[in-house]
């Protein structure tokens, strides 16, 4: 007659053990999972590819984006399950494009639901008051009147509910929210935070120029 401990070593002997194929491919399922969620709901990398966010923002940075900030959303539904907070005015936000949402822009939040925008000669006016920036830069001298675009005199208009209204630093050279609309809070990515890499391909130095080590683990403001 056998022991317990016998008995117990005959369990330990007879369980079948996992292929080290099956191991890997679990491993790597995992992984993806893993990877999916933190993409989905947490952080995303992003590649800006234009210059409307100059000079805080240049063609070639690589930034991560905070997909949790504004709350938790169901994907492709865009519903907030988990409210956090909102956005607030200088928050620099990745979206959907409104004319195309399978674009993603990044602009700066210049008004909330309830505020009133307003440009008049490139000067810019939330709520009857004089706008005080330091980012925004302005490289066109002309100053266009509103019958010809919206770029330079706008307004006012009052930013609706559940609505932002959204600019680049590069005034002049920025497609936002003067042409196009609002941006609707269900259409939110997150708030862009950390520059993680920048890649200049307009270098004409020698190879190691080609990256901006200065600007690698900036903050973004």
């Amino acid at each position: 007659m056998k022991s317990n401990k016998e008995k117990k070593e005959d369990v330990e002997i007879d369980k079948p053990k996992k292929s080290a194929l099956r191991e890997n491919v679990e491993a790597i399922v995992i992984a993806i999972i893993l990877a999916l969620f933190i993409r989905t709901f947490i952080v995303q990398a992003f590649k800006i590819p234009s210059g409307s966010m100059k000079t805080t923002l240049l063609v070639g940075d690589h930034i991560l984006v905070n997909k949790f900030i504004y709350g938790v959303k169901l994907p492709f539904l865009g519903t907030t399950i988990i409210p956090v907070k909102d956005p607030k005015r200088g928050d620099i936000v990745v979206f959907q494009f409104p004319e195309d949402p399978s674009k993603d822009f990044i602009k700066r939040v210049i008004g909330v639901s309830g505020d009133v925008i307003e440009m008049r000669d490139k000067q810019l006016y939330v709520n009857q008051q004089k706008a005080e920036e330091n980012f925004s830069i302005y490289t066109d001298t002309k100053i266009l009147p509103k019958e010809i675009q919206p770029r330079d005199n706008f307004g006012p208009i009052t930013v609706p509910k559940d609505s932002l209204f959204v600019m680049g630093d590069n005034r002049d050279h920025s497609y936002d929210s003067r042409f196009w609309g609002f941006v609707n809070l269900s259409a939110l990515r997150g708030e862009a935070f950390v520059i993680y890499w920048s890649w200049n391909s307009d270098n004409n130095d020698s190879i190691i120029n080609y990256v901006r080590w200065n600007r690698l683990g900036k903050l973004i403001k």
